[in-house]
């Protein structure tokens, strides 16, 4: 009886694993709450990584995380099928970690120099090769950190989420032209501190 009510619990995490987001959402707001354990699991990785990106504090990972996914169950039974699952998750992220920036009163300095012409496509491939490069991640997680909040986060959705320029305006609640002007300063501001590194690839 024991095995059989295991191998009962795997159909049943299997066929969960193979729904749809909005459909696990239906599920939990007719009552199925155990529906939003498949939903973190889902995303619960990518919302780690974005807050480590935002922040580089292993430390403050698992409760911001935490703290984000009981936004987000408290938020659910509201949601209203007009964005993506996974874009709303972001946005409540992004808007945690800003809140948490101004608790914290965490300011990220950084002198405007001037602005270089930089190819988009040499900010995007440092930021996206040699992930276990121990050294160049270090360095690369540096720059990010020196960016002012609102360029930072358009340089990590584009360039190290693989964002769209429309997920990113969603996300940040923002016009198209302002991602991109954003992120352009973000990137210039990015390629004056990465500047040997580009050097050297």
């Amino acid at each position: 009886m024991e095995g059989m009510t295991g191998t009962i619990s795997e159909t049943v995490l299997s066929h969960a694993r193979d729904l749809s987001d909005d459909l696990l959402v239906t599920r939990f707001q007719g009552g199925d709450h155990d529906a939003f354990r498949h939903i973190m699991d889902r995303h619960c990785e990518r919302i780690r990584n974005l807050i480590f990106t935002m922040f580089n504090s292993r430390d403050m990972v698992d409760d911001l995380t935490q703290e984000v996914f009981i936004k987000a169950y408290r938020a659910l039974p509201g949601f209203r099928f007009d964005a993506s699952v996974h874009t709303w998750l972001y946005r409540i992220a992004v808007n945690h970690c800003r809140d948490e920036m101004r608790r914290r009163k965490i300011r990220k300095v950084f002198s405007l120099q001037r602005m270089m012409d930089a190819g988009d496509t040499e900010i995007e491939r440092v930021t996206a090769v040699h992930q276990d490069e121990h050294e160049t991640q270090e360095f690369i997680q540096a720059g990010l950190q020196r960016l002012p909040e609102k360029y930072r986060l358009p340089v990590i959705l584009k360039d190290v989420e693989g964002r769209t320029y429309e997920e990113i305006a969603d996300i940040m609640k923002c016009e198209l032209g302002t991602v991109k002007s954003r992120l352009a300063r973000g990137r210039g501001m990015l390629r004056e501190y990465l500047s040997p590194l580009l050097e050297r690839h």
